[in-house]
């Protein structure tokens, strides 16, 4: 075996048995709380909310809580510098411990909805159904 082979066998055996890896987290918190989320249409939970993640980049968030308007919003996850490539191989291979990456989203405002005025209601539904008798529907 040359020795170029062994040493690289050696590294490979190294890099191995030391591997880490980076934790990767984003927190989600709404105000008021207790708002369920969806990231990429995949609920993860209600607010306040923490999940881990796999790829930077956009996520789309959506935020549902009764009495309130759904929001619909998207966020860009970027890297740390030791992620972009080629540092993320040291990062994610080389380095002999749990390194932890935790993103806190901005903290979402939800808007109560417009409670309708029943009375109106009723009065429309009495004047549509006037006008489907009226006129033959």
């Amino acid at each position: 075996m040359s020795r170029r082979l062994a040493l690289l066998l050696l590294f490979a055996g190294v890099g191995m048995t030391l591997a880490g890896c980076v934790e990767r987290t984003i927190k989600i918190t709404s105000n008021p709380p207790g708002a369920r989320v969806f990231l990429n249409d995949e609920e993860i939970g209600t607010t306040p909310v923490k999940t881990t993640f796999l790829w930077y980049g956009d996520y789309d968030v959506i935020l549902r809580k009764d009495g309130y308007k759904t929001l619909k919003t998207h966020h860009r996850v970027t890297p740390p510098w030791y992620e972009v490539p080629p540092l993320d191989f040291v990062s994610e291979c080389l380095v002999a411990a749990t390194i932890h990456d935790d993103h806190a989203l901005p903290t979402y405002e939800l808007t109560p909805t417009d409670t309708p005025d029943v009375d109106a209601i009723v009065e429309r539904a009495v004047q549509l159904r006037g006008r489907a008798l009226y006129e033959g529907f």
